[in-house]
């Protein structure tokens, strides 16, 4: 197999190639969210050239866990990611960690065989092959008169008609009886068609919507 300087580009345009793959085609068309594709991109890049060039395949394997573990505390508190955004930067941080792990030691079968599973299972679950992906969103609400539980079906029909949501269920939240809200978390099936963008809220951890 392809020592040196040779092996070493090879795995850092397999693991870029890969990296591309997987915001380009199975991500970002079903977000159509740029915010985050600088940073996947470069996170994976620069990762890969500071883990290959470490001598020590256990060392590099170290660094790797070490680089989860303080973005495990960071988790970028500034500027809060979603889940979804979340969990696609550890794969892009552990792509790097496993292809110059595997490419160090000239395990090109094992691979071509973890890129693949890895980029296969991401698009399958994009796809929503035996999934069904559940959203939710927070709200505040003035008819405080309808969330009573003999009021729910009157409820859920005057917030699908307000806010054009499939909304399945609510929960209550906090009720505020001097300025007469409530904050109530409704439950709904993201909607997708083909490689359509889904519809997304970007505040619902963070920011409440007037209904």
């Amino acid at each position: 197999m392809l020592d040196g300087l040779g092996g070493f580009m090879l795995g850092a345009v397999f693991n870029l190639a890969v990296a591309l793959v997987i915001v380009r085609f199975i991500y970002y068309p079903f977000t159509q969210n740029k915010n985050y594709v600088f940073t996947f991109l470069a996170f994976n890049t620069v990762i890969y050239f500071v883990l290959a060039l470490l001598t020590s395949v256990t060392v590099s394997v170290g660094v790797g866990f070490g680089l989860f573990a303080i973005f495990s505390v960071l988790r970028y508190r500034t500027d809060p990611i979603p889940i979804r955004e979340m969990t696609y930067l550890f794969i892009i941080i552990a792509l790097p960690v496993m292809n110059s792990a595997l490419t160090s030691g000239n395990e090109w079968g094992r691979l071509l065989a973890a890129n693949g599973m890895m980029v296969a299972l991401l698009y399958v679950l994009e796809r929503e092959w035996g999934f069904r992906f559940e959203a939710s969103k927070r709200i505040v609400y003035e008819k405080v008169e309808l969330i009573k539980p003999g009021n729910t079906e009157q409820l859920l029909a005057d917030l699908r008609e307000r806010t054009g949501l499939p909304i399945k269920r609510v929960a209550v939240g906090r009720i505020d009886f001097l300025r007469d809200v409530a904050e109530l978390r409704v439950y709904y099936d993201e909607r997708r068609n083909g490689t359509l963008a889904r519809v997304q809220s970007f505040a619902d951890e963070s920011e409440n919507d007037q209904a």
